[in-house]
């Protein structure tokens, strides 16, 4: 039987931090860097447990995006992961759930940068691929993130978008998107 918990960044503890980010290190194969694990912190964390053991993981965590001259409050959502021999079983779509009924709750905007592999899952759930340019607002200025353009993904709450217009992040260090 699996069952699916919430709670702040706050309300884990180190144990509970530190099988998360395991899982994800697995998940990821590697790939997962410290700024990454970053970005997944300070937000709701879902967390995808069969009895006493973590399978799955994803957070939601407050951005703010640039759309339309506009500043949107969005649910930006962060290191979703089920391990590779718990997949194909609705984890994943517990984890979404979970994350899209808090993003319809609280933010404008949901938005997720999706890797190549799971675009087909988030769009499946209604998340629209962004069709504009994408960009970074940098301690430096608006910097394009061409790199990004075709895997950014959003779930529009409360807010008219126009998804080939431009749209910007803020800052943050590592992977911006």
């Amino acid at each position: 039987m699996i069952e699916v918990r919430t709670a702040h960044t706050a309300e884990l503890d180190a144990a509970t931090l530190k099988a998360a980010r395991v899982l994800l290190d697995g998940v990821f194969e590697g790939d997962m860097s410290d700024h990454d694990w970053e970005h997944s912190l300070g937000g709701v964390h879902a967390l995808v447990w069969e009895e006493d053991e973590l399978v799955g993981h994803a957070s939601v965590v407050q951005r703010r995006l640039l759309h339309g001259g506009r500043t949107l409050r969005t649910g930006y959502v962060e290191g979703v992961g089920v391990r590779a021999d718990r997949r194909r079983r609705g984890h994943g779509t517990a984890l979404m759930e979970t994350l899209e009924r808090l993003v319809r709750g609280a933010y404008e905007l949901g938005a997720l940068g999706a890797t190549h592999q799971a675009a087909d899952f988030y769009a499946g759930r209604g998340w629209e691929l962004w069709q504009g340019p994408t960009s970074a607002l940098t301690p430096t200025g608006v910097v394009r993130t061409e790199e990004e353009d075709g895997s950014v993904y959003v779930l529009p709450v409360a807010v008219a978008l126009n998804l080939s217009g431009e749209l910007t992040c803020d800052w943050r260090e590592g992977d911006v998107w």
